[in-house]
């Protein structure tokens, strides 16, 4: 493995320990649905618990007298899971003919908040600058300004208006960002800190995909932990900081395109392990080189000096501290009532996150 992280795992790393922190206070101050059935205040007008995407995506723009599929998309430059949404209890779509099985909608038709959604808008509105500030207090003013400056350098200097949030992966986990038109911000305080990291982020990833097989979402995390020895497909998950179903799903891809092998544990009596094949390995290397490579074109395109400062702020969040979790684990913990309270403590962040249509949750939850 190489001695240092990718320059775009640090910017993920940083993004999902945002998210993740709020994620846990908006499922605080929500009345809501989880997974396992429980339900948080009036259970019959609550929704379904979803992600900060939801609210970048969608939620963020909706009007209460409502506006059209092709309005929302141009103001959030990315598509989010309007099916889904629809029937967690967000929103409404003012069409007889409109059904709620479908991820994707017409354009022309009119979608606007239910009342739990505008309760949801009221509880999301002031959250990012809440969890900004307490990045603040945690870790320095002078290091999140130092951040946000390093993030501008980069951000401030796309061409093309990206969103501000990560967009729900397509299938083998791709990220597909439309060349819309819309305002470019004027300055980095135009942004909060969430957005700056996405569109760093968004930034390495689409160069990434044009010249790989694979997703960056996959190589990053399926690809990147696995090598040629065989390990056990259920640590998997564990090592990268992925869901166990969601990386079920990336193995189950990997395999078909002959990138892993599986065999039985023998040893356990029960189980599979795994490790990447010989294309595998070979997917592997392409991975990071091309990591390498993108960072050094950053470094011609946004200066050496500029790269040098987000690599190194970034890296002070992530670097492990002498109680041996990153300062970045600090916010991350969950309220006792929380969905993620019952699961076991973690021990990583993606190294891309992995947004997929199921709510949106960094870590494809």
């Amino acid at each position: 493995m190489p001695s240092r992280s990718a320059l775009s795992a640090l910017l993920s790393q940083a993004l999902v320990a945002f998210t993740i922190e709020l994620d846990n206070e908006f499922e605080h101050l929500m009345q809501h649905h989880t997974t396992d059935h429980k339900a948080s205040g009036e259970a019959e007008s609550a929704p379904w618990l979803v992600s900060m995407v939801m609210w970048c995506n969608c939620m963020r723009f909706l009007r209460p007298e409502g506006m059209t599929v092709r309005e929302l998309e141009q103001l959030a430059r990315t598509r989010t899971n309007l099916g889904g949404m629809q029937r967690w209890g967000y929103l409404v779509v003012d069409s007889q003919g409109a059904s709620g099985a479908s991820r994707t909608l017409a354009a022309d038709l009119v979608v606007r908040p239910t009342p739990a959604g505008r309760r949801a808008q009221f509880v999301w509105g002031p959250l990012p600058r809440l969890i900004e500030d307490r990045w603040r207090q945690r870790f320095g003013e002078d290091t999140v300004e130092r951040l946000r400056r390093a993030l501008w350098a980069v951000a401030g200097k796309l061409e093309t208006p990206l969103p501000n949030c990560m967009p729900i992966l397509h299938q083998g986990w791709a990220t597909t960002v439309a060349c819309v038109k819309g305002p470019a911000p004027r300055n980095g305080s135009d942004l909060r800190l969430s957005a700056l990291l996405a569109r760093s982020l968004l930034a390495f990833a689409v160069p990434f995909e044009r010249r790989s097989d694979l997703s960056l979402a996959i190589s990053a995390n399926a690809v990147r932990v696995l090598g040629s020895e065989f390990v056990r497909v259920r640590d998997v998950p564990r090592m990268a900081g992925v869901a166990t179903e969601a990386m079920r799903v990336a193995l189950g891809y990997l395999d078909k395109r002959g990138y892993v092998e599986f065999k039985t544990d023998l040893t356990a009596g029960r189980g599979h392990l795994v490790r990447l094949s010989d294309k595998g390995l070979k997917a592997q290397d392409k991975y990071r080189r091309l990591m390498s490579g993108i960072e050094s074109r950053w470094r011609e395109r946004f200066g050496t000096d500029e790269v040098d400062e987000l690599r190194d702020t970034l890296e002070l969040l992530a670097t492990p501290a002498a109680n041996g979790s990153p300062p970045l684990f600090a916010g991350i913990e969950p309220y006792p009532s929380g969905w993620r309270a019952a699961g076991r403590r973690r021990q990583h962040l993606p190294d891309f996150p992995v947004v997929l249509h199921r709510g949106g949750f960094p870590d494809g939850a």
